[in-house]
């Protein structure tokens, strides 16, 4: 009888242990060394993962893992499976939750329209808790501490006239949780971010047009008082143009030395910008070339109303797209190139869009140094009389609707 076991061929047992648990077959290993080599197969723990844990095949592991085997232990033994604490002191939905730099406390977001600060240490324990119902507020959605943990950003949505829905940020000082200032915020999925420990990014939407539109990023103190002339409370850091009713969302601040030289041939890249000798022949050119622009855009405008059939006349909607197109194709700045010398650069990372409203494209924008505080003209650097919007400095499309993102702790 003990022979019995070893006779078998390995393709039986391999058929035999499909049939086995996770804590079975670990034991069944431990009866003899083919045994155990059967029960390490990886195709065994490829179909077991996928039946234990009710994965969809087209999953795959996870980054960097290249055993089945290791990553069933990995979820096994990683992943939080035993509940031991409930906090029951949100009313409604949580709809956030972020966490301190130093780990030490946690800010939670609900649909109550409150958001509370968490210490984290065993057993939790509620430090503060702020009302914005009284500020207008439908829910808190958003909170991001700033990087020495003693401010606290809180995005939500706000409740104007006529019922309309606005975005707005308010900043919390942790030192006994007091309210220092608001922010507007449009839409309210833009949720802000903060640049530094002391600056935060918001948004503003203007209509251009049923379907065109300008998202605006603005620099904003987080303390609003005025120190002197030159620092001002907010600052204008940039005009990007919108195609079909998108909109800048999702706004996050990231630091790397070379995040675009990373993100290169992942995306679509802005066209170079053309040498300096090559720059110089063009530039005496632009007159007579933004001329020529002017005039086959109101020839086209001109022709809208005389088209005859079998050609259908365009509707509002139709027109108004196809100048937007025209405007952004010639009217928008082309990325300066790479600043050197700089260990580390900011980079605002954020959601849009050109084809629906839908966000389907991350857009990479860099700011320079003296974009990093409110000092200056209050509505940012003037531009020439040709540049209108802001260009991108990267894009990448991922052609399908954005819902969610989320930086790396390195940023990259």
């Amino acid at each position: 009888m003990a022979a019995g076991p070893s006779l078998l061929p390995d393709s039986i047992l391999y058929h035999i242990f499909l049939n086995l648990g996770p804590v079975d077959l670990l034991s069944a290993g431990l009866v003899c060394r083919r045994w155990y080599q059967v029960s390490r197969d990886e195709f065994l723990w490829k179909e077991l993962f996928y039946h234990h844990y009710h994965v969809q095949r087209h999953v795959q592991r996870s980054p960097g893992s290249d055993s089945w085997y290791d990553e069933f232990q990995r979820l096994s033994d990683g992943a939080p499976c035993v509940e031991v604490e409930r906090l029951r002191e949100h009313s409604d939905q949580v709809l956030h939750i972020s966490f301190s730099h130093s780990g030490d406390l946690c800010a939670s977001c609900s649909k109550d329209c409150t958001a509370k600060i968490w210490s984290t240490r065993h057993p939790l324990s509620l430090l503060h808790s702020a009302n914005m119902r009284p500020h207008h507020w439908n829910y808190t959605q958003f909170s991001q501490f700033n990087s020495d943990d003693t401010l606290l950003l809180v995005s939500g949505v706000f409740v104007g006239p006529h019922n309309s829905c606005a975005g707005e940020i308010a900043v919390f000082s942790l030192d006994g949780f007091h309210l220092l200032s608001r922010v507007r915020n449009k839409p309210y999925d833009v949720f802000g971010c903060w640049l530094n420990n002391s600056h935060l990014v918001s948004g503003n939407l203007h209509r251009m047009g049923r379907v065109t539109s300008c998202s605006v990023l603005w620099l904003n103190k987080a303390f609003q008082d005025v120190e002197s002339e030159n620092l001002n409370v907010v600052k204008r850091l940039f005009k990007i143009q919108n195609l079909n009713a998108s909109t800048i969302r999702m706004v996050m601040v990231a630091e790397s030395p070379d995040l675009l030289v990373e993100a290169g041939g992942k995306g679509e890249e802005v066209e170079q910008r053309p040498p300096p000798a090559q720059e110089e022949e063009e530039a005496e050119d632009e007159g007579e070339e933004d001329a020529q622009i002017a005039a086959a855009l109101q020839l086209f405008m001109e022709d809208n109303g005389q088209l005859q059939e079998p050609e259908p006349p365009l509707t509002d909607e139709q027109f108004e797209t196809k100048v937007a197109q025209w405007y952004a194709k010639y009217r928008t700045k082309e990325a300066d190139g790479p600043h050197s010398g700089e260990e580390s650069k900011k980079y605002l990372i954020f959601t849009t869009g050109s084809l629906t409203y839908s966000p389907h494209q991350i857009g990479i924008k860099q700011l320079l140094p003296h974009q990093m505080s409110t000092e200056g003209p209050v509505l940012g650097e003037e531009r020439g009389p040709n540049e209108f919007f802001d260009s991108l400095d990267h894009v990448i499309n991922i052609h399908g609707h954005i819902i969610g993102m989320g930086l790396s702790p390195d940023h990259r």
